[in-house]
């Protein structure tokens, strides 16, 4: 016997429709902010989004490209918008309601004078390289959690910062939602899965696996410790002559403050670099091994 298909999600585009709509999902609801052009890492987060919604609960998914994130000269006006295509993935993955917003609807007094201040760990990496990001991502996140009142709602780890930084807010500002993860998805050939990966040329494309390898080879170096895990990974991608590397760092997965000498547990090797007009983001997850950080020593006790 088969299963019965899935409803069609409801897709509104107002604060009001999705209020109706909202008001008749039963609990727990899931959401899952998205600003379009879904992919396979975007189906990974709405299958988990399902799971952790059960058979009674409902997925609700945001499609909007928040210009708050955006600065000048980015890529806002040709960010991909394939609202159909992304409708079509929501259906198939069991949402219940989709809420496609214009600006003037999340932002209906214009720029909002109020924002939501990152803090330190929201201030170095992508928050030094594209400032007043976090704080766009961070306002638009948590006006999303208001009008959509969700239990739970589902990050990639793709974004490890953007992670970390609304796990901070949710913490500091008691809001009540319980944010879950799920692991980069990448393609065949190692790329993290990206919108963005769609303005890449072939050769581009082929250019852009050494951050990718870079990564990789760094998580490989775990138990010879942080400078050995930045060494790896800055060696392949000073190969790679097409890269302009913004940068490549073993960074605390909660602070995002580089770990120090000697510093054993978790942490993330993250990377930025643009190839081409094309600006990547890259990490994974180490665990560094304990003793002093050596070059080529997982500890003193190698050199007695």
């Amino acid at each position: 016997m088969t299963r019965p298909a899935d409803p069609a999600p409801a897709v509104v585009s107002t604060r009001a429709g999705l209020a109706a709509v909202r008001a008749r999902l039963c609990a727990p609801v899931v959401l899952v902010p998205t600003m379009g052009a879904l992919h396979a890492g975007h189906r990974a987060l709405l299958r988990a989004a399902r799971t952790l919604a059960g058979a009674g609960g409902g997925v609700i998914v945001s499609i909007f490209v928040n210009p708050l994130q955006f600065s000048p000269g980015e890529d806002l006006d040709r960010y991909p918008r394939t609202l159909d295509d992304d409708l079509a993935v929501c259906a198939a993955e069991g949402v219940r309601a989709v809420f496609a917003p214009p600006p003037a609807e999340v932002y209906p007094g214009g720029r909002p004078q109020v924002t939501v201040d990152p803090g330190p760990a929201g201030r170095v990496l992508e928050g030094q390289f594209r400032p007043g990001f976090f704080a766009g991502v961070l306002t638009v996140v948590l006006k999303l959690f208001q009008l959509t009142r969700p239990a739970i709602a589902v990050f990639g780890e793709k974004d490890a910062q953007q992670l970390a930084l609304v796990r901070r807010m949710v913490s500091d500002l008691d809001l009540g939602v319980a944010i879950e993860s799920v692991p980069t998805v990448r393609d065949p050939d190692g790329l993290a899965i990206s919108s963005r990966n769609s303005y890449l040329s072939t050769a581009q494309r082929a250019q852009a696996l050494a951050i990718s390898r870079a990564l990789h080879a760094g998580q490989a170096r775990a138990a010879q410790g942080a400078r050995a895990v930045l060494a790896a990974a800055e060696e392949i991608l000073a190969a790679e002559p097409a890269l302009a590397v913004d940068y490549v760092a073993v960074v605390d997965p909660h602070t995002f403050a580089p770990v120090q000498p000697g510093q054993a547990g978790r942490a993330v090797l993250a990377a930025a670099a643009t190839v081409g007009t094309t600006r990547l983001i890259d990490n994974v997850p180490v665990v560094l091994a304990a003793g002093p950080d050596r070059e080529g020593h997982a500890s003193d006790a190698a050199d007695r």
